[in-house]
């Protein structure tokens, strides 16, 4: 396995819309391991495409609970176990994922209890691991680990960049954050920065089409960064290559790949990368 990322959904929030990009997944693979990072709409079939077979999934992290961020996360195990999933999956996620997970299984009982009696399969409910937690490391085994920081994205509290390593690689995710100074420290010499971003010229047609008008324009500006803002940090933190995602608009057919870079190069002068869906990332 040649280390990698995978950016299998692109955009920022959760709506859809025809010929668009998927809400927030993406795939690490780093040390032998395959990391699933956050479960937005969209990441089952971004990771088959991608040539993981779903029966291997091994571990899984949610940066925070935001539906764009998680709302897979149940049906991408349910759909593993059906394909023959048989080996413990271990899901880190912020406080409130164990929750999520619990509710899923209830809503989803019939299926699972049926499937269990007539198709002999293992009980789901004991192949899956739920470790909630908080600023700091969060796992260190076979040469990886994880460690994360406590990011500004009001009004959620618990919601985390997280920083993988796994000698000598490093990739560090910021979530959804606001610009967040802190976060040089935390990517300090990371090979790949992933920093979610937001073009300001796309705010109005994001507001005028989602029809939440200023309520939702003002979380934006509240809680997600500006291209530029992904650029100080990068450029700040030393980081190999900075790839903007979470794209804020990811959808709008009159901003395109060159109004991305040309925001970001006044900060960022560094490899680049604009993501795609399904775009890899080869860590070198």
């Amino acid at each position: 396995m040649s280390d990698r990322l995978v950016l299998l959904g692109s955009k920022g929030g959760p709506a859809l819309r025809p010929g668009g990009p998927w809400p927030s997944s993406s795939l690490l693979e780093i040390g032998g391991r395959a990391i699933v990072v956050d479960c937005g709409l969209g990441v089952t079939r971004g990771l088959v495409d991608a040539g993981i077979g779903l029966k291997a999934l091994d571990l899984i992290f949610i940066t925070h609970l935001h539906s764009d961020h998680v709302l897979e996360l149940g049906p991408l195990i349910h759909t593993a176990w059906t394909a023959g999933l048989a080996t413990l999956v271990t899901v880190f996620g912020p406080p409130g994922t164990g929750h999520y997970w619990q509710r899923f299984c209830q809503a989803m009982e019939f299926d699972i209890e049926i499937r269990i009696a007539d198709e002999g399969r293992p009980d789901i409910r004991e192949l899956v691991s739920i470790e909630e937690f908080g600023e700091g490391q969060v796992v260190e085994q076979n040469g990886l680990k994880v460690t994360a920081l406590r990011v500004d994205h009001p009004p959620v509290t618990d919601c985390f960049a997280l920083r993988f390593e796994h000698a000598p690689k490093c990739v560090v995710f910021s979530a959804d954050t606001a610009f967040f100074p802190p976060l040089v420290d935390f990517a300090t010499g990371a090979d790949i920065l992933v920093h979610e971003a937001m073009l300001e010229q796309g705010i109005e047609s994001v507001v005028a089409r989602t029809g939440n008008g200023a309520r939702l324009k003002e979380h934006l500006l509240a809680s997600h960064s500006f291209a530029g803002d992904a650029g100080r940090i990068a450029s700040d933190a030393g980081v190999k290559r900075l790839v903007l995602n979470h794209l804020i608009p990811a959808d709008d057919p009159g901003i395109n790949e060159a109004d991305w870079i040309a925001a970001v190069r006044k900060t960022w002068a560094g490899d680049l990368t604009i993501a795609r869906d399904g775009l890899v990332v080869e860590l070198a």
